[in-house]
């Protein structure tokens, strides 16, 4: 490894996952048949049920589960680098009714058990892609809308970015942050970026990774981005229980600033 000048390489790091397995274990570096997948999906849908408790699927005071369908509203989130589709599947389905998939390669989807939810396929990478205008996608399965206006094709109530802004130089992850920040549909909507972190909490280090060409940054240096992009934060916590031996994973929950 080294942290002076390399930078991420688009192609670099699409040939390197290239050649990784399209799994689990090909996308979690060997930890997909361990404890890892499960505790990181546990945590990720607790932090976002401790910011959105009306995503509940267990009655509550925020939601009831005896809504006809008609009068509750279609919750939609946008999964980047997303992989095999690991988090679309263990976290993101659990909790909200449509979800956009974004991967800069082909995904292969097996299809989903609840037609009552959805999943839109999209092919690009997040230096160019913008949120508002997410393109024609190339595939959708699920829900289908029967008729008349789709509530799913407008803003997004949850941006997910896990283990993939390692790919995006500093200028390139401020600009696609600023256009996800103008694709939330309200004010409780919110971006969730969770990735690895590196170096002392007071200094922003990033060190590059000449294996697969991404940064990986230090609290700081994510914090002057978020603040450079116009976002404050408005929960972070760090994810628990993964093997010993990785770099710490930090959750950051980000709203307009």
């Amino acid at each position: 490894m080294s942290s002076t000048n390399p930078i991420p390489n688009l192609e670099a790091g699409i040939q390197y996952w290239a050649t990784q397995p399209a799994n689990y274990d090909g996308v979690l570096g060997g930890f997909g048949t361990g404890s890892l997948p499960r505790v990181d999906s546990l945590g990720s849908r607790r932090f976002l049920l401790d910011l959105l408790p009306e995503l509940s699927t267990v009655p509550s005071p925020f939601r009831s589960l005896s809504a006809p369908p008609s009068e509750t509203k279609r919750v939609r989130a946008l999964d980047v680098g997303a992989g095999v589709g690991r988090v679309t599947s263990d976290v993101l389905l659990h909790l909200v009714s449509d979800v956009v998939l974004l991967e800069p390669v082909e995904v292969s989807w097996k299809g989903i058990a609840d037609r009552s939810k959805s999943v839109t396929f999209l092919q690009g990478a997040l230096q160019s892609f913008d949120p508002v205008v997410p393109g024609t996608p190339l595939d959708r399965v699920g829900y289908l809308p029967q008729g008349g206006d789709d509530e799913t094709e407008t803003g997004f109530d949850v941006i997910w970015c896990q283990w993939c802004l390692g790919h995006l130089r500093d200028d390139d992850l401020v600009l696609f942050l600023q256009r996800s920040k103008k694709a939330l549909r309200d004010g409780r909507s919110l971006i969730v970026v969770k990735e690895n972190i590196c170096g002392k909490q007071n200094e922003p280090v990033t060190v590059f990774d000449e294996q697969d060409s991404t940064f990986t940054r230090s609290d700081l240096a994510f914090r002057n981005i978020f603040r450079d992009a116009g976002l404050k934060i408005i929960e972070e916590k760090i994810q628990h229980g993964l093997p010993k031996g990785l770099y710490p994973v930090k959750m950051y929950a980000l709203r307009e600033a």
